[in-house]
């Protein structure tokens, strides 16, 4: 996996490669002690370095054919309304929505969403959290993510 930070005033990315990759992470912002490794891979769970809705984009090598997303968020002390956008882009067509939901973390602790689908030559997928819907101060964050 290679990895680029995407600050709001930085255009080009960071990017950190390791060898055999088969995509690049690209991260809104991130927690040292969470980074977005820990949601990709068996870790602790990433989590945004500041407030407001937040991004993590796969950008792909090559096209893939992706037939199941896994997510996995974890509750924080925060009572709010979270929302996210799943996207997926193919090398012929514009950004596709594959679901948008929000849901209450209020007595809940978490939320796993375990999509079956059928998306052939995936060059993006992306992840957009927004930890609040109502402009509070909650950082976003994953406990997990899996792309089969």
């Amino acid at each position: 996996m290679r990895k680029s930070i995407i600050p709001p005033d930085q255009p080009t990315p960071r990017c950190v490669d390791e060898p055999g990759d088969v995509a690049r992470v690209e991260v809104s912002s991130e927690e040292p002690e969470h980074p977005v490794e820990a949601a990709l891979l068996p870790g602790t769970g990433w989590r945004a370095s500041r407030p407001g809705p937040q991004t993590i984009r796969l950008v792909f090598d090559g096209p893939q054919h992706i037939r199941r997303i896994r997510l996995r968020f974890v509750a924080d002390a925060y009572t709010r309304t979270q929302e996210f956008v799943l996207r997926w882009v193919n090398a012929a067509s514009e950004p596709r929505e594959i679901v948008r939901q929000q849901w209450n973390f209020s007595g809940s602790t978490e939320e796993v969403e375990d999509y079956r689908v059928d998306l052939p030559g995936v060059i993006e997928l992306e992840l957009v959290v927004i930890p609040d819907i109502s402009g509070g101060s909650a950082h976003a964050s994953l406990a997990e993510m899996r792309v089969a």
